[in-house]
């Protein structure tokens, strides 16, 4: 059986059990995997909320590298933004980009054969954004851009998000 990780912040999270292993949340892990129910792909979901790039790669052992995924999704970027909007704790996008390409090297060098996707991080306007909307929409920019680079640098598939959001 094939395993699919999706690994990011609360987008992943989207208020899942962490009690219960199974757990995918109500969001769009729980969406695409019901999508797959029959195929034999068992999904796992360790996005957590708040989280930033530093908190996954510190949890690069226990959340990826100990649970063997043939397939993993990466969605993180939001909260290196706002973390340090609201609360001066948050990554630079030269940090980001630097633990991005670390948290992708260690991982591919433990799992040489994971398929790995990233998610452009992407902003949308709302009560957590309202008040700072400038400065969340050039910084998370400018996050999306070094997922990017990231993506291209070890030929991972991107998948472009915040076009989508602008557009609905």
């Amino acid at each position: 059986m094939k395993t699919f990780l999706f690994q990011g912040d609360s987008i992943t999270d989207a208020n899942r059990d962490d009690e219960n292993e199974e757990s995918l949340g109500f969001g769009y892990a729980f969406l695409l995997a019901s999508e797959f129910e029959n195929k034999k792909i068992r999904f796992i979901n360790r996005g957590k909320g708040g989280d930033r790039i530093t908190d996954v790669y510190a949890r690069i052992k226990e959340d990826i590298i100990n649970l063997k995924p043939d397939f993993m999704s990466v969605l993180i970027g939001v909260n290196d933004v706002s973390h340090e909007l609201t609360m001066n704790c948050g990554v630079s996008p030269k940090k980001f980009r630097m633990i991005y390409e670390l948290l992708i090297d260690e991982i591919r060098e433990a799992l040489p054969a994971i398929r790995i996707i990233i998610m452009e991080p992407f902003v949308v306007k709302g009560a957590a954004t309202e008040k700072l909307w400038d400065e969340f929409s050039t910084e998370v920019g400018k996050m999306a851009v070094k997922s990017e680079r990231v993506a291209e640098k070890f030929g991972l598939k991107f998948v472009p998000l915040q076009k989508l959001f602008d557009s609905l």
